[in-house]
Formats: C-alpha cells, sequence, structure tokens
C-alpha cells in the first residue's frame, strides 16, 4: 500500500492511497465466506459453494463490493497511522479506482487536530476580586439564618408585608373559570414574589375572610401567558414572628453557645466561600488569557456539530425540562435568534480552542492521571449529575466514556499549572497566592474547563 497526504487547509486533509490488488486477498476470501453463509445453490451445500460459482451466479461485483467494504477502514486506519495524523470524526472516502486482479484506488478527506504552538504563558498577569468581608455581610447572614427558625401565628388583623397568609385562588380566562384555574389553602409569604404578579397589592389590606380581584398573567397551566382575571379570598393572616438574636437564639440554630461565636464562625464560612470564588475567578480569566495567546484554527465541520449539539441540549433537554421552547427563551432574555447564535458559535469556539490547548499542554508536560485523580474527578461528576457512584461509573464504562474522563482531568491539571506559572492580584493590589490549595485548585480547573468545552470534548474524541 502507498499513501500520500494533501493539507487542503490547517484542519483539513486529504489521503490518497493505491493498494495492490494482492493485498485485499484476505478481505476477498472473507467477502466469498460471507455470501457462502447467506445464499443457496442447489448441488452445493452450505458454506461450500465454489467462488467461481458465486462469481457465475452472483456476480463478481458483488463480492469485490464486500470486500472492499471490508478492507477499507483497515487502509484507511493505516495511511492515517504512517502519516501521524489526528483525525476528527468520520472520513469522507470517495473509491477512485479499482480494478479487478490489479489495483484498488481512493481518496480519504478528514478533519484533523491542528498543529498548536504551545505560547511563553509565564508572562500571564490576571486581577481578581479581593476577598473582603464587611460586617453587613456577616449580619446579612446572621439574618437569614434568623429567617428560617421564624415561627407563624394567626391573627386578627389586615394582612401586611411579610405575612403569611392562606388564601383560596380563581382564575377566569373570557369569563370562563379553568379547569386548573382553582386552588385552596394555599400559603404564600407576602412579598415573596413566588405567585402571581399583583397578588401582593391585592391581599395587603385583607382581613380573613376578605377577597379581592386583580388581572394577571398567567405564568403556567393551560392557559400560560394569557390574562386571566384572578379572585383572592384570604381565610387566614399570619404574622412571622423571628427569635431574639441572643446567645439562645445560637445555641437553637448552630453547635455554637453564645451569638458571638456564630457571627464568627460565619464570617469565616462566608471568607471560604470568597475565596472559592476568587480561585474560580482566576482560573477563568488565565484560561481566557491562555486562549488570547495562542493561534488556534478550528476545524469547519467540528465547529457546526459543536453548534448544532449546543442547540439541540439547549431546545431538547434543558427548554424541555422547564416547559419553555427556543421562542419563548429568548423573549424572556431578551435576545433575537441572530443574538443567540452568535453566543453559541463564540461559546463553541471557546470549548473547541480549550481543548486542543490543554490537550496539547498536557502532551507537552508529560501530564499523566492516575487511578486515584480519576476516581475523584468521577464521585465529583456522580453527584453533579444526580447519580451514585456506582451507577455513573457503569454508565461511562457501557458507554465508552472513560476516555474522555480521562482527558478531563488532564485538562484540568494542564490549566492548573498554567495558572500557577500566572500571576494573580485582586483588586486591592495584593498577590494571590493559590499554591496552598494544590488539589483544590487542579479540582477548580477541571470545573472551569467543563465548563468551557461543554459537549466539544466529546465530538472531538471520536
Amino acid at each position: 500500500m502507498k499513501s500520500a497526504v494533501e493539507t487542503l487547509n490547517p484542519t483539513r486533509v486529504r489521503l490518497t492511497v493505491e493498494v495492490p490488488f494482492e493485498e485485499l486477498k484476505d478481505s476477498l476470501d472473507a467477502a466469498y465466506k460471507k455470501i457462502n453463509q447467506q445464499v443457496t445453490v442447489k448441488g452445493f451445500r452450505k458454506g461450500k459453494i465454489p467462488a467461481r460459482v458465486i462469481d457465475q451466479r452472483f456476480g463478481r461485483g458483488a463480492v469485490l463490493e464486500e470486500a472492499v467494504n471490508d478492507a477499507l477502514p483497515k487502509f484507511y486506519t493505516e495511511a492515517i497511522n504512517e502519516a501521524e495524523l489526528n483525525p476528527l470524526g468520520q472520513p469522507e472516502v470517495d473509491i477512485t479506482e479499482l480494478k479487478d486482479g490489479e489495483t484498488l484506488n481512493f481518496t480519504a478527506e478528514v478533519d484533523i487536530r491542528p498543529t498548536i504552538e504551545i505560547p511563553d504563558y509565564s508572562g500571564i498577569e490576571v486581577t481578581v476580586d479581593a476577598v473582603e468581608v464587611s460586617d453587613e455581610d456577616v449580619e446579612k447572614s446572621v439574618e437569614q439564618l434568623r429567617e428560617r427558625f421564624a415561627s407563624t401565628s394567626p391573627v386578627e388583623r389586615a394582612a401586611e408585608d411579610g405575612d403569611v397568609v392562606t388564601i383560596d385562588l380563581e382564575a377566569k380566562v373570557d369569563g370562563e373559570v379553568l379547569e386548573d384555574g382553582v386552588a385552596e389553602g394555599v400559603s404564600y409569604t407576602i412579598g415573596s414574589g413566588e405567585l402571581l404578579e399583583g397578588i401582593d397589592e391585592a391581599v395587603k389590606g385583607l382581613e380573613a375572610g376578605g377577597e379581592a380581584t386583580f388581572t394577571s398573567e398567567l405564568k403556567g397551566g393551560s392557559a400560560e401567558g394569557k390574562e386571566a382575571e384572578v379572585t383572592v379570598k384570604v381565610t387566614q393572616v399570619a404574622a412571622r414572628e423571628l427569635p431574639a438574636l441572643d446567645d439562645d437564639f445560637a445555641q437553637l440554630a448552630s453547635e455554637f453557645d453564645t451569638l458571638d461565636e456564630l457571627k464568627a464562625d460565619s464570617r469565616k464560612r462566608l471568607e471560604n466561600m470568597k475565596q472559592y470564588d476568587q480561585a474560580t475567578q482566576a482560573q477563568e480569566r488565565v484560561l481566557d488569557e491562555l486562549l488570547k495567546l495562542a493561534e488556534v484554527p478550528i476545524p469547519e465541520k467540528l465547529l457546526a456539530d459543536e453548534i448544532q449539539t449546543r442547540k439541540h441540549n439547549l431546545e431538547h433537554h434543558q427548554l424541555g425540562q422547564m416547559g419553555i421552547d427556543l421562542a419563548k427563551y429568548l423573549e424572556i432574555q431578551g435576545k433575537t435568534e441572530e443574538e443567540f447564535t452568535a453566543e453559541t458559535e463564540e461559546q463553541a469556539v471557546k470549548g473547541i480552542k480549550t481543548q486542543f490547548i490543554l490537550d496539547e499542554l498536557v502532551n507537552k508536560e508529560k501530564l499523566n492521571v492516575n487511578q486515584e485523580e480519576l476516581t475523584e474527578h468521577l464521585m465529583r461528576r456522580a453527584a453533579s449529575s444526580g447519580m451514585s457512584p456506582d451507577q455513573f461509573a457503569q454508565a461511562v464504562v457501557e458507554g465508552g466514556q472513560v476516555p474522555m474522563l480521562v482527558g478531563e482531568v488532564a485538562r484540568g491539571k494542564a490549566l492548573a499549572v498554567v495558572v500557577e506559572a500566572a500571576k494573580v492580584t485582586d483588586t486591592n493590589g495584593e498577590v494571590v497566592d493559590l499554591e496552598d490549595a494544590e488539589d483544590e485548585n487542579t479540582e477548580l480547573a477541571e470545573a472551569v474547563v467543563e465548563a468551557a468545552e461543554s459537549e466539544a470534548a466529546e465530538k472531538t474524541e471520536a
């Protein structure tokens, strides 16, 4: 077999392959054997029909077609390996010449991973938010905890902001009560914004037994999006009572004995959250800077497929679960279809570039993934998917997705290497030291890489 490579552009090549006919012998033998098992010829036992009889009865062309279909993948793979190419997706194969007893010639066009020059990333500098927790932040956190321990008690007065009212609802459209437009005994906190627009104004000032009518656009149900006349009747008004902020509350709501200890713990928790957010921000901004430094050609077909995959997943999975279509989603987002398409393409380009650059960096830095790292990553992915580790692992193995997970971990480690080499300062001008939490930084990097790549990883593994 002889093969030659023609570069069509930085991400696509054409292979020209010439195969001497004698190299088709194994595939021809397999073709005759397969046909032998599928046909019956009078006078011959099944599987024992001579090749010349098969040629006479069914045509040599049928045998050649079967043999070529069997042989092409093998010769294509040999040509790819010989040229040391990294193909993406399936090739477009064209048989240019097939002469019985002489030769088989074909061409194969396929997208390939582009050659990428890893830039000097040691000079990357990024600025992130400073970790600052104010007294107001602590007070807000404690107040939220206090809200969780609030109690309610019925009162004989008009409803006010913050009260919990028990209400009955009836919705009419065009004067007709909707089948799914009646609800009784609904508990609602005034001012929470959890029900229909206009309900707060309707119930405020009403005592138990009072009712009011207002107009609102329905958020769900059979008449979703339509204007409805809603009648609301208040059956009970209850005031929310917050516990006093003292040591007794600290003991009720936490493991601490004093309010000061509870506040100190809240401050520490807020600092940890802000440090996590800061580290994530550093990972994202360093990745953005790395992508700016490298020239990465994007295969056109891969990009088109990735854009289509993202649109399909949004429309048929995410939006489907929310019960809305793409048009409604765009209306809510305040975007045109052209803006949505442009944003989707931008995200797809970033995902593909991220994978290409970090994969190249994995090779350059000779980064490996051990079993412990893979297991930890699998556990995190299982938790985020809502599956048990065993269920997720089984799905990964059955779907042949283990290499994809290994790639995610490796790319996370590659990004962590770049972050360690970068200069990260906060908005106060202080240098941020991320080296103290190396393992955590690698985990964060994996999450950042996953978010950037989205579905791109699966497609480029093909």
